[in-house]
Protein backbone atom coordinates (compact mmCIF):
# COMPACT_ATOMS: atom_id res chain seq x y z
CA UNK A 1 0.00 0.00 0.00
CA UNK A 2 2.70 2.07 0.82
CA UNK A 3 4.51 1.68 -2.42
CA UNK A 4 1.78 2.20 -4.50
CA UNK A 5 0.59 5.72 -2.60
CA UNK A 6 4.23 7.04 -3.08
CA UNK A 7 4.18 6.21 -6.94
CA UNK A 8 1.05 7.93 -6.86
CA UNK A 9 2.63 10.87 -5.60
CA UNK A 10 5.85 10.92 -7.79
CA UNK A 11 3.39 10.44 -10.80
CA UNK A 12 1.93 13.54 -9.70
CA UNK A 13 4.84 15.29 -8.61
CA UNK A 14 6.51 14.89 -11.87
CA UNK A 15 2.97 15.69 -13.89
CA UNK A 16 2.88 19.39 -11.56
CA UNK A 17 6.74 19.79 -12.49
CA UNK A 18 6.02 19.11 -16.67
CA UNK A 19 3.03 21.28 -16.44
CA UNK A 20 5.30 24.15 -14.14
CA UNK A 21 7.47 23.98 -17.24
CA UNK A 22 5.21 24.23 -20.23
CA UNK A 23 3.79 27.14 -18.06
CA UNK A 24 0.15 25.20 -17.98
CA UNK A 25 -2.07 27.79 -16.41
CA UNK A 26 -2.88 26.26 -12.29
CA UNK A 27 -0.07 23.55 -12.99
CA UNK A 28 -1.21 22.63 -8.80
CA UNK A 29 -4.13 20.76 -10.39
CA UNK A 30 -2.16 17.73 -10.40
CA UNK A 31 -2.24 16.94 -7.35
CA UNK A 32 -6.26 17.10 -7.31
CA UNK A 33 -7.84 13.15 -8.47
CA UNK A 34 -10.19 13.74 -11.51
CA UNK A 35 -8.79 17.33 -12.43
CA UNK A 36 -5.51 16.36 -13.34
CA UNK A 37 -6.19 14.60 -16.65
CA UNK A 38 -7.46 18.19 -17.68
CA UNK A 39 -3.30 19.15 -16.70
CA UNK A 40 -2.23 15.90 -18.85
CA UNK A 41 -4.52 17.39 -21.80
CA UNK A 42 -3.09 20.97 -21.51
CA UNK A 43 0.75 19.60 -21.56
CA UNK A 44 0.56 18.28 -24.25
CA UNK A 45 -1.46 21.52 -26.28
CA UNK A 46 -4.81 19.11 -26.87
CA UNK A 47 -8.06 20.06 -26.60
CA UNK A 48 -10.36 19.66 -23.95
CA UNK A 49 -12.10 17.16 -25.99
CA UNK A 50 -9.18 14.63 -25.43
CA UNK A 51 -10.56 14.24 -22.00
CA UNK A 52 -12.93 12.14 -23.19
CA UNK A 53 -10.94 9.91 -25.02
CA UNK A 54 -8.91 9.03 -21.81
CA UNK A 55 -12.11 7.67 -20.28
CA UNK A 56 -12.97 5.29 -22.80
CA UNK A 57 -11.67 2.13 -22.34
CA UNK A 58 -8.58 0.82 -24.48
CA UNK A 59 -9.04 4.01 -26.95
CA UNK A 60 -6.76 5.67 -23.35
CA UNK A 61 -4.09 3.95 -23.89
CA UNK A 62 -3.43 4.63 -27.57
CA UNK A 63 -4.12 8.27 -26.20
CA UNK A 64 -2.35 8.47 -23.46
CA UNK A 65 1.15 7.12 -25.31
CA UNK A 66 0.28 9.39 -27.99
CA UNK A 67 0.12 12.38 -25.41
CA UNK A 68 2.51 11.60 -23.62
CA UNK A 69 4.44 11.52 -26.83
CA UNK A 70 3.29 15.03 -27.31
CA UNK A 71 4.48 16.29 -24.49
CA UNK A 72 8.02 15.09 -24.78
CA UNK A 73 8.11 17.15 -27.92
CA UNK A 74 6.48 20.23 -26.54
CA UNK A 75 9.14 20.08 -23.97
CA UNK A 76 11.75 20.07 -26.69
CA UNK A 77 12.87 16.49 -26.88
CA UNK A 78 12.33 13.44 -29.32
CA UNK A 79 8.60 12.79 -29.38
CA UNK A 80 9.66 9.09 -29.53
CA UNK A 81 10.77 9.21 -25.92
CA UNK A 82 6.91 9.44 -25.22
CA UNK A 83 6.95 5.69 -26.40
CA UNK A 84 9.08 5.08 -22.99
CA UNK A 85 5.58 5.49 -21.23
CA UNK A 86 4.86 1.87 -22.51
CA UNK A 87 7.53 0.36 -20.58
CA UNK A 88 5.39 0.62 -17.47
CA UNK A 89 2.44 -0.70 -19.64
CA UNK A 90 4.41 -3.59 -20.32
CA UNK A 91 4.88 -4.81 -16.95
CA UNK A 92 1.57 -3.99 -16.07
CA UNK A 93 0.25 -6.50 -18.69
Amino acid sequence: MIIAIARHAIYRLCLYLIAKKLNVPAPWTAWISIVQIRTFVMSADKPAWWILLLLVPLVNIVAGVYLWMCITENLGRNKWLGLLVLVSLVGFI
